[in-house]
């Protein structure tokens, strides 16, 4: 093991790091805040994951690092990415440097096959696609002014409108009313919403609703239920459309699903995920991530140095190597529970 690469993901609620040797080796991983520049300007959330990755490289006491696989939520258009490799670059790490949308990160951590589907449902929502020739299709995933619903930010403050109206008549009793208000320690849920409004709860806070409405819906309550059915009903159009675009609905294909909302199983969503896809894309392979998308950018790492013939950091075993940095993923980051994890 000569030299080390770099995996990142990053998310809107957190970023993880790791640094592995090519054969595989896991040597550090570190856990840090989301990458999300729209928010905190460009070069400073660079800064943190550079932060991230200095830690990583200092824990590992690492090798000089061939690569640099980035996978980042809120990298969306050309430009983004070409800004990100610069700026990764100019850190001096190395010139070898990949990122993209963090969707593909997590479509190969999860699909065996190496291509398919990935739709992730976090703190947003977003999909994209890989097919077996390499064609690739994927969405704008910019919010609703791009045609996005959903995602763990929706989801909460849809549980939180239908709480209000609920509270002063105009919409259906819900028993959201009582469980959004208990949830802040509230008498209201227009209490909770006046508090946002004058900032006496953080908005991302509205994230931590998502556990309470899916709790709701598992009891049966018909408001809490439709607004989790529009959820799986936008899963399962994402991956329907990028399955399509592909030339793969004939045929079968995984549509790897991942993100706090998804990961965490809960009955209300996945029996709507599964019921729309059985009905609009019957031959899809459903598979839930069970690892982090870091895996995948760790993945999509050494099948870059694999495939550099000339150069002289690709894994001795590619198969061999692969299997070893999934089973330390594994145990580095064990299955989600059956909850919603605090970071969608």
């Amino acid at each position: 093991m000569s030299r080390a690469l770099v995996a990142v993901d990053g998310g809107n609620s957190k970023t993880d790091v790791l640094v592995a040797g090519t054969d595989g080796t896991v040597l550090s991983a570190v856990r840090g805040p989301g990458y999300r520049p729209h928010e905190s300007g460009f070069d400073r959330a660079v800064d943190g994951v550079a932060a991230l990755v200095g830690r990583a490289l200092a824990d590992a006491s690492a090798p000089p690092v061939a690569v640099v696989s980035a996978y980042m939520a809120n990298v969306d258009l050309p430009d983004e990415e070409r800004a990100l490799v610069k700026a990764l670059r100019d850190r001096g790490w190395t010139d070898r440097v990949t990122v993209g949308n963090d969707t593909f990160a997590l479509l190969h951590t999860g699909a065996r096959r190496g291509w398919g589907v990935a739709v992730v449902c976090g703190a947003g929502i977003n999909c994209a696609g890989v097919a077996p020739d390499g064609a690739s299709t994927r969405f704008p995933s910019l919010g609703a002014h791009t045609g996005d619903w959903g995602g763990g930010g929706t989801l909460g403050e849809a549980a939180l409108w239908h709480a209000v109206r609920a509270e002063d008549g105009r919409g259906p009793a819900t028993a959201l009313s009582a469980a959004v208000a208990a949830h802040f320690g509230a008498a209201t849920a227009l209490d909770v919403g006046v508090a946002l409004h004058v900032g006496d709860i953080h908005r991302d806070l509205v994230l931590s609703l998502t556990p309470v409405l899916m709790d709701v819906a598992e009891a049966g309550d018909p408001v809490a239920l439709a607004v989790v059915d529009r959820q799986a009903e936008e899963v399962a159009v994402l991956g329907t459309v990028a399955l399509r675009r592909l030339g793969l609905l004939d045929r079968p294909a995984e549509v790897v699903l991942g993100g706090g909302v998804l990961s965490a199983r809960r009955p209300p969503l996945m029996e709507g995920v599964e019921r729309r896809f059985a009905e609009s894309a019957p031959h899809a392979e459903l598979v839930v991530a069970d690892a982090p998308p870091v895996l995948g950018a760790g993945l999509l790492a050494l099948s870059e140095l694999a495939a550099d013939a000339s150069g002289p950091d690709g894994p001795d075993d590619l198969d061999a190597a692969r299997e070893r940095l999934r089973a330390a993923c594994a145990e580095h980051w064990p299955p989600p529970s059956g909850n919603i994890p605090e970071e969608s």
